[in-house]
């Protein structure tokens, strides 16, 4: 039986469209990168959100796993992630159903993902800040629509 809180993931479900726009490492500076993501349940208690950024030429240049899951004790949503690199990493997640939040305060960085939910929508940014959270710079818009 599925959780309360983790039933409010359900609105992830699905296949979306990926655009990557807006960063700071990218040139030209509009330049915009697609990929793609799917979303689905692993048994009644996980969320599996892999994520896949095209390159120019039509092969895969990044690829990301985020398994969304919570603590009831507390009260809490957690996000274990996992890139191509092999790094790995654990972001404190905030999710209501219209806001979304994943944030981590590691030695190496603070990091943080905001967004905004709609039905086939969700509007976020990456953000990133190097001297524990004083100031934050934009990484990149992430947008995902449902395909």
């Amino acid at each position: 039986m599925r959780n309360a809180a983790m039933e409010q993931l359900d609105v992830l479900v699905g296949s979306w469209r990926t655009t990557l726009r807006n960063a700071w490492f990218l040139e030209p500076a509009d330049r915009e990168v697609g990929g793609s993501a799917t979303v689905e349940w692993l048994g009644d208690a996980f969320v599996v959100f892999r994520w896949t950024m095209t390159g120019d030429v039509g092969k895969a240049t990044s690829e990301m796993v985020l398994v969304l899951g919570r603590s009831d004790a507390q009260d809490a949503y957690t996000a274990l992630y996992h890139d191509e690199r092999g790094v790995c990493r654990v972001f404190a997640m905030a999710f209501d159903g219209s806001h979304w939040s994943l944030s981590r305060e590691d030695p190496d960085m603070f990091q943080r993902f905001i967004a905004d939910i709609g039905p086939d929508r969700i509007a976020g940014r990456w953000e990133a800040s190097d001297d524990q959270g004083l100031t934050w710079r934009k990484d990149f818009d992430l947008i995902f629509d449902r395909s």
